[in-house]
């Protein structure tokens, strides 16, 4: 199993250092988390049970990290299945959306979209960043994030709206003006 670990750090630990500095937000955090991670994975390989794939178990072990670490900055991040955010995202109404259907794809991809997007990741709260990551980013499926973080598959299928709802809005702002001005290049 510890050859797996591994074969593991050395095929994916890029993914897995992503995930955390998209959850930490720092480079050298990221590293700390990363390196916990894979050193936690090694010393406790004989408690894996294989009720869920290794790396699901590996996700799982990255995110706790990612908000032990995040707690000691600020002590009331939490996974529980409901929290003061959920009560507060429950009434949520979002502001602003605007229809972006007209523009092009590599509006999306360039250099600055992809920094919005990282932004407006960081601004989510931890509850509803770590689902969206996991399942959008990382390409878990529901009952793999849910098993990474212990949550029912509802509560991560509600998290990941939230999440999702909460991005559109924020991003709405930054391509309101991008349909705005490819419409004034039309007129």
């Amino acid at each position: 199993m510890e050859i797996l670990i591994e074969n593991i750090y050395r095929n994916h630990y890029e993914r897995f250092y992503t995930l955390a500095f998209r959850m930490t937000g720092n480079r050298t955090d990221a590293e700390d988390v990363l390196q916990n991670t894979f050193i936690k994975a090694m010393l406790n390989i004989d408690t894996f049970e294989q009720r869920s794939s290794l790396s699901t178990w590996l996700y799982r072990i990255a995110v706790n990290e990612s908000l032990m670490l995040l707690r000691k900055k600020k002590p009331e991040v939490s996974l529980d299945e409901s929290t003061p955010d959920d009560d507060q995202v429950a009434d949520y109404a979002p502001k602003e959306f605007t229809d972006w259907c007209c523009l092009p794809e590599e509006e999306f991809l360039n250099a600055e979209s992809r920094q919005m997007l990282d932004s407006a990741i960081r601004l989510l709260p931890e509850t509803l960043r770590v689902v969206f990551l996991l399942r959008d980013i990382e390409g878990l499926s529901i009952q793999e994030t849910s098993e990474a973080l212990d949550l029912t598959e509802t509560a991560v299928k509600t998290r990941l709206l939230r999440a999702r709802l909460r991005l559109r809005e924020h991003l709405s702002g930054f391509y309101s003006e991008r349909v705005k001005s490819r419409k004034d290049e039309h007129e």
